[in-house]
């Protein structure tokens, strides 16, 4: 199991074409690879979150390009993709007082799966992930 800190964005889009395109456009440019997205539409606007695969910092560049951004540290983890796991995932999270406030992920091929998790305290549930993870 890989189990890493990584970086979420959100941003408030138009409701509108082309808008994630645009925005998505931003991260090509810098090479950076998305690993992540949801989304979320309320009328006419919408909230966009994207989990990237890089240490580099690009608020800067979300700010230049005219968005609001909210930077966020979230954890990727790698399982295996089969029926509970990700039940054992929550509870022992949850066991150990850490909360989880987003979850998204995928399968993505053979039998891995990518779960992305904004908790309480991402240092303390790597540590306490890495250990039941062996």
């Amino acid at each position: 199991m890989a189990i890493r800190e990584i970086n979420q964005y959100t941003v408030f889009l138009p409701n509108k074409p082309g808008s994630l395109g645009n925005f998505v456009e931003l991260f090509a440019k810098e090479g950076i690879n998305i690993i992540g997205i949801a989304s979320e539409i309320h009328d006419e606007s919408g909230i966009v979150k994207i989990a990237v695969d890089t240490d580099k910092k690009i608020s800067y560049i979300l700010t230049r390009a005219g968005f609001t951004t909210l930077e966020t540290r979230m954890i990727s983890i790698d399982l295996v993709d089969k029926p509970g796991e990700l039940l054992k995932l929550t509870r022992i999270l949850s066991e150990n007082g850490i909360n989880i406030t987003t979850v998204y992920g995928t399968a993505y091929g053979g039998n891995t799966s990518r779960i992305l998790l904004n908790v309480s305290d991402p240092a303390k549930a790597i540590e306490i992930l890495s250990k039941e993870y062996k």
